[in-house]
């Protein structure tokens, strides 16, 4: 088997488990309000963490008024 075959049968398996268990998770009630809760989670920390990042780089960026 060559280092390409296994790389894509290997990614084959990936993708095969991860459609597994999404189709567990949506499937499954008690799972589908864990996921959402975690996503709600997560784009409640990630998304003002990088506004408040970026806003911070561009304070720092635009120096002072001469």
């Amino acid at each position: 088997m060559t280092k390409d075959n296994a790389r894509m049968v290997a990614n084959v398996v990936i993708a095969s488990a991860g459609v597994a268990a999404a189709y567990v998770i949506v499937t499954t009630p008690p799972l589908r309000r864990l996921a959402a809760r975690g996503v709600r989670i997560w784009l409640g920390m990630s998304v003002p963490a990088f506004l408040f990042e970026t806003a911070c780089r561009a304070w720092v960026e635009s120096g002072r008024a001469a």
